[in-house]
């Protein structure tokens, strides 16, 4: 039996605590917030203690922290000193230098701290990389409107840190260039960015978040050599579309200089028929939440790091820094 905390009981901590209770093999002892009547609703509808501050929560073997952006490393740290393992949520710290402590904080006390990047158990992402696709092209578009949350850090760490981690999951090399631009619309911080990343492998990628939009859309495509993957991470669809070794570059030569040779192949599965397939990516029916705090557990009994380790969502939080810095650098060089 694994005993588990959840510190912060907000818009996700409250899922985690949910999950934790219903959960086999686990007993969620105690949620804190600081707020009471939150806490005290979570508590009881579990039926496990609440408290006011992490430091009052005692004889854990593994905890959730959903606290604020900018507590991450303290509260984090202050279990990790007790060799306790820890979860996360995204970002992994507010800043570099805060994420750096909380990785050095968990070696150093010979324990695991594990990110709640979400994504990677979203069944598109998990399909995507399955079909070890090698990237040459990445476009992502993670649009919400605006919800009066997580105001204390902008659009790069509420909300593109998602599609970065997966970006960086995917292409699987590291970044040599950084552009990007951002404005805020409703915060002091960036409301809207979009930022292009360059590899060394060479591959780009072209990455847009928004708080400010009218509708929710959060759908990243996969251009590589020979073929082409669109997801949908909410409506957890995907579709690959890849050439056969029909299509040559002769065959488009033809095509191209003689468009009615498409005629014969019109009205078949495709446009291009037999030389180029649409396929639907076939993925199982899970909820991603429930199979990253799953993995979290897991890893905490075998006293190993989780699928997603504090030091990949360190070197996101590098990443969008770098971002953040770009924006910075647009934003001067547009004033008069």
């Amino acid at each position: 039996m694994i005993r588990v905390a959840v510190v912060g009981v907000g818009h996700f901590g409250r899922n985690h605590a949910r999950i934790y209770a219903q959960m086999e093999g686990v007993e969620l002892v105690a949620v804190a917030d600081q707020d009471p009547e939150r806490r005290g609703a979570i508590a009881q509808a579990y039926g496990c203690k609440a408290v006011e501050d992490h430091t009052q929560v005692v004889g854990v073997d593994a905890v959730s922290v959903a606290v604020p952006t900018i507590k991450h490393a303290e509260v984090a740290c202050w279990f990790l000193r007790q060799g306790i393992p820890v979860l996360v949520e995204k970002p992994l710290a507010d800043t570099v230098e805060a994420a750096q402590k909380i990785v050095d904080t968990a070696r150093q006390h010979n324990t695991y701290v594990g990110v709640g990047h979400v994504e990677r158990f979203n069944p598109v992402v998990v399909a995507a990389v399955d079909l070890g696709i090698r990237p040459l092209f990445i476009e992502c578009h993670r649009l919400n409107p605006f919800s009066f949350r997580a105001t204390d850090v902008g659009v790069v760490l509420d909300l593109m840190i998602h599609d970065l981690d997966v970006i960086l999951h995917i292409v699987g090399s590291k970044v040599a260039r950084v552009d990007a631009v951002g404005v805020g619309i409703l915060s002091s911080n960036e409301d809207i960015a979009n930022a292009r990343l360059t590899f060394e492998n060479g591959a780009v990628a072209n990455v847009t978040a928004s708080r400010v939009a009218v509708q929710t859309m959060r759908k990243i495509r996969v251009f590589s050599a020979d073929s082409y993957i669109s997801l949908d991470y909410g409506a957890r669809q995907g579709v690959i579309y890849k050439k056969s070794n029909k299509l040559t570059l002769d065959v488009v030569k033809k095509i191209t200089e003689d468009p009615s040779s498409l005629t014969d192949l019109r009205g078949q599965e495709s446009v291009f028929g037999d030389l180029l397939h649409a396929k639907t990516i076939d993925m199982p029916e899970h909820d991603p939440l429930e199979k990253e705090l799953g993995d979290f557990i897991a890893a905490a009994r075998r006293k190993q790091a989780p699928s997603v380790p504090g030091e990949h969502g360190l070197e996101v939080v590098k990443i969008a820094d770098a971002i953040l810095h770009a924006i910075d650098r647009s934003r001067a060089a547009a004033m008069p």
